[in-house]
């Protein structure tokens, strides 16, 4: 049986750790990580190498925390510690569907998981399995976003796909403004020159400078990572 063709060999998605909590006001969600987690499940079975670096805003948020009077590196660790945490519970999910996922960690907690290598990492992406990245860039006042960039540049990534609320980039907020329309595609340079917030500035500027595309979509979306990489019209396309 011939595999079906996709537009990509090797992909990073973005997961915010609000992705996990469902319609819970915290936490993870089971039904929803195990949702997403089969939309994972069906684009590796189409030959896609999937990295993934997820967020920790459903357990704890290092801004939010700094904001409140902690210091803010202190904040940030423990926001890395969180996306630890979340990367625990996707692998798991990932085991027991059949997936042979690895996590890797920015900051050293080896009875855990193991620190991230980029030879090891490349190695697993090129065995079939996946790989969570936690912990951030394992530095503090960067943010995942970054993270995502970051490991998307050093491991070869074709795309970073950014995993959303909202199936796209719109011309104003389709919430509140019926006659917003979905960009299909945007130039970096329009995506600031319109201050649309895709990304932090870091990691978006990181992005330009490696030539590295974003793709914006809804994770919530049956089937749109499916289409995403099978290179359908589906969310909005960042580009050089």
């Amino acid at each position: 049986m011939t595999k079906p063709k996709t537009a990509y060999k090797r992909i990073l998605l973005k997961l915010s750790g609000e992705a996990l909590m469902g319609d819970d006001a915290f936490g993870i969600n089971q039904a929803t990580i195990e949702r997403i987690v089969g939309e994972v499940a069906e684009v590796t079975r189409m030959g896609v190498q999937v990295a993934v670096v997820i967020g920790g805003g459903n357990i704890f948020r290092g801004v939010a925390g700094g904001s409140a009077g902690m210091d803010r590196a202190t904040a940030d660790y423990m926001g890395m510690l969180a996306t630890v945490m979340n990367a625990l519970a996707l692998a798991d999910a990932m085991n027991k569907t059949g997936l042979i996922a690895r996590v890797m960690s920015a900051i050293g907690i080896e009875q855990v998981v193991e620190p991230y290598v980029r030879p090891k990492a490349l190695q697993y992406l090129e065995e079939g399995k996946v790989v969570v990245f936690a912990a951030g860039t394992g530095n503090p006042f960067f943010t995942t976003d970054t993270a995502a960039a970051l490991r998307g540049a050093e491991i070869g990534a074709e795309m970073v796909l950014k995993a959303t609320k909202v199936d796209g980039v719109y011309t104003a907020d389709p919430k509140k403004d019926p006659k917003a329309t979905r960009y299909a595609k945007l130039t970096f340079d329009e995506a600031m020159g319109q201050n649309l917030g895709i990304m932090d500035a870091t990691a978006f500027a990181l992005c330009r400078d490696q030539r590295l595309p974003i793709k914006v979509f809804s994770i919530f979306k049956p089937g749109a990572l499916k289409r995403v990489v099978a290179g359908e019209d589906e969310g909005t396309l960042v580009h050089v």
